[in-house]
């Protein structure tokens, strides 16, 4: 879910949202959101609770992690790749 919001304003949008007593592009023009986003937060509450297949908002920070560790390893084994050329390379070469 977005950041920009508390986590209650979201929860609570989503509780309004799924009570169906204002259509959705109302309320979300009533709660000063886009009716996308708003709708965003009912599908991911929907798979946060196991109604709906997908990423659950814990999968998916934890891939979000993951990826940027992943990142992060790719760099380190060039980096090692590289070193290990250069040295190489210096104890071939007669001097």
């Amino acid at each position: 879910m977005a950041k920009g919001h508390p986590l209650e304003f979201r929860q609570r949008a989503v509780e309004l949202a799924r009570q169906r007593e204002k259509p959705l592009r109302q309320l979300a023009a009533d709660l000063g959101i886009s009716d996308q986003t708003l709708s965003n937060w009912v599908k991911q509450a929907d798979i946060d609770e196991g109604k709906r297949e997908g990423l659950t908002t814990e999968e998916r920070a934890e891939l979000v992690q993951l990826r940027r560790r992943n990142r992060v390893l790719e760099m380190e084994i060039e980096i090692l790749k590289r070193a290990s050329a250069y040295f190489a390379r210096e104890n071939v070469l007669p001097k």
